[in-house]
């Protein structure tokens, strides 16, 4: 079958490229979003090869290719390029969020070189411990830590201009102005106006005096201000002037305007974000290390994370320390801890290797190989992390416990916590110690569900696989109200294009394996199912119409594709009272290879359980 020339002729009769909106697959059918769907040509659509069915609904142009959509669909994304990109409306969002998305996009591109900087003060403060306990040397008076030490201080110090390169590119205004304007905020003659006794005034205006070095806020309220300048710039000067006239401008109208206005309103916005955190603190140490202990890396899963990474600097730069990756260290140890199980557990070959290496990296600070290649995928590694590292933050919150840079959280990093004091240290040590240790016995003891060696789930499948010699019966998937298939409301199972079967209205949201089988398919969404029965049977279970667009909200998975798996395994989860708000939960269920078979039928029965016969299969 000639992929690329199937979706080409699609492309073509859907009405080309200029007329698709947005576009995107499920487990059978690709699904347009078109601007006319009349210009599309149904009947030859119909007659092209392996199209099954063209549907309209739900605002979707759906042209019906079994399974072999995913192979048309990645050459459908070669043809069309970016127009589902460019094509899409932005959704819209809360203010809070935008502001969020906005700060995490600024931080984002530093956060490496924030890394660096924190592991180089981690291994000179090592460096520092040596001399003066093994050789009795101070070595802070030495050329070399003084040029180590600036290196790592460096992003600090210049924290104005990095951040006015990134937020510039974030609110769309000149780059290089607004990193003139963050140098303008650490020159050394402004730096030493603001920490002198005297009156400093601009234009005869009394300057509020505070210092902008490693300042967080202040430059970018004065680069988001920038954007809107440069625009109203850009409109009322000549064209021909523009390339000298709007930059001078800029900086003539945002130096002072930062000085005397953005800059100090920043540096009391950083005041009150520090005092909020530590009010809280006040509170409840215990709850808020607890708290960010156990969650940090959930929030890393979603990216949230980089948006609160600015509390942290922000702190450094009020206070000179901060207990934000204190706390976050020891979800990033329970991390490593959880792989580091699962790594003595498993009996796959391939995850042992990637749990050995996601647990040496997340000691490092890097907790996202442990996370996304082991914990998160095992399930009940990831709460045992979120357990031992909530503990163990708690417990660095009573202790105090607190880094005196923003440094990354891991083993090399781990001396920035020393100068804290000896109890503070102490519970931050105790504290990763536990993480670590705690998560990885706690992981081992309550195990997970491993997955099985490629070469055994190949031996599994070869020797139970055995083509279907005698009639046989098929046991229900899902508990429900039986439903002929012809009275499905969708046609491209109504119509059996998709082979012969039955439909099931479910009265419990989960799904069971009718008989021993292998996971053939498992669609991202998890509104579709595909099995191989060890008799070579086919089936194909879709839970309800087009709940596709769920996008997998409501469902939740228990196997994985190229699983084998035994009679009555719980193999999908769905919540009915939230998905059948917005759509029809009848599901099909489809033996897709029903042209193998002489005869297939149903049970008579008006409900079934997950026990009992729904499918008759006659060779």
């Amino acid at each position: 079958m000639d992929y690329p020339q199937i979706a080409q002729q699609i492309l073509q009769l859907v009405g080309g490229k200029e007329n698709i909106i947005n576009f995107t697959h499920c487990f059978t059918r690709l699904r347009f979003q078109l601007h006319d769907n009349q210009t599309a040509n149904r009947e030859k659509l119909l007659q092209t090869e392996g199209v099954i069915s063209v549907v309209e609904g739900s605002g979707q142009y759906q042209v019906v290719l079994g399974n072999k959509v995913t192979k048309v669909y990645e050459q459908l994304v070669s043809f069309v390029g970016d127009v589902k990109r460019n094509n899409q409306t932005e959704p819209k969002l809360s203010l809070a969020v935008k502001i969020l998305n906005a700060f995490a996009a600024i931080f984002t591109p530093i956060i490496p070189a924030i890394a660096a900087s924190g592991m180089l003060k981690g291994i000179l403060a090592i460096a520092v411990m040596i001399g003066n306990y093994y050789y009795q040397t101070d070595i802070k008076s030495y050329n070399t830590y003084t040029i180590l030490h600036a290196a790592s201080d460096a992003v600090f110090y210049f924290m104005p201009i990095i951040l006015g390169y990134t937020a510039a590119r974030v609110f769309k205004a000149h780059e290089f102005i607004s990193m003139i304007i963050g140098a303008t905020l650490c020159y050394p003659s402004i730096v030493n106006l603001m920490t002198s006794n005297t009156e400093v005034t601009l234009f005869a205006i009394e300057l509020t005096k505070a210092s902008y070095t490693s300042s967080v806020i202040p430059i970018i309220l004065a680069v988001f201000i920038l954007s809107y300048v440069q625009r109203f710039l850009d409109y009322i000067i000549p064209e021909v002037l523009k390339i000298i006239m709007v930059p001078t401008f800029s900086l003539l109208v945002m130096i002072p305007a930062t000085l005397l206005i953005f800059g100090p309103i920043g540096i009391y916005i950083g005041e009150f974000i520090n005092w909020v955190y530590y009010y809280i603190m006040g509170v409840s140490p215990i709850l808020l290390g607890a708290f960010i202990g156990g969650v940090w890396c959930i929030l890393v899963i979603f990216g949230a994370h980089r948006a609160i990474v600015p509390i942290g600097i922000n702190d450094v730069a009020q206070t000179g320390h901060q207990s934000l990756l204190a706390f976050a260290g020891a979800a990033n140890f329970s991390q490593a801890g959880a792989a580091l199980g699962v790594f003595f557990k498993t009996k796959n070959k391939n995850l042992k290797t990637v749990a050995a290496s996601a647990t040496i990296t997340a000691l490092f600070g890097i907790s996202e190989p442990a996370i996304y290649g082991a914990n998160l995928r095992l399930k009940r590694p990831m709460v045992c992390a979120v357990i031992c590292g909530a503990l163990a933050g708690g417990l660095m919150g009573w202790g105090g416990s607190y880094g005196t840079a923003f440094a990354n959280q891991g083993v090399l990093t781990i001396p920035v916590y020393a100068e804290a004091g000896t109890k503070a240290f102490l519970c931050y040590l105790i504290g990763i110690g536990f993480a670590f240790f705690g998560s990885c016995i706690m992981t081992m003891l309550v195990g997970f569900n491993d997955i099985a060696n490629e070469e055994e789930s190949k031996t599994i499948q070869t020797s139970s696989s055995q083509p279907l010699t005698n009639d046989t019966t098929i046991l229900s998937p899902v508990a429900g109200e039986v439903i002929a298939l012809n009275q499905v409301k969708d046609e491209v199972f109504a119509s059996g294009s998709m082979g012969k079967g039955v439909a099931i209205y479910p009265k419990a949201g989960e799904i069971f394996a009718p008989a021993d089988c292998t996971i053939t398919v498992l669609y991202p969404t998890l509104h579709a199912i595909g099995l191989k029965l060890d008799n070579g049977i086919e089936l194909l279970i879709h839970i309800g119409i087009d709940t596709v667009n769920l996008q997998g909200k409501y469902f939740q998975s228990y196997v994985e594709t190229g699983q084998h798996i035994t009679k009555g395994s719980k193999i999908v989860s769905f919540n009915i009272e939230k998905i059948e708000q917005q759509f029809d939960l009848t599901t099909s269920i489809i033996v897709v290879n029903s042209d193998q078979y002489k005869h297939i039928d149903y049970c008579q029965l008006t409900h079934v359980s997950n026990n009992d016969n729904l499918l008759f299969i006659q060779v």
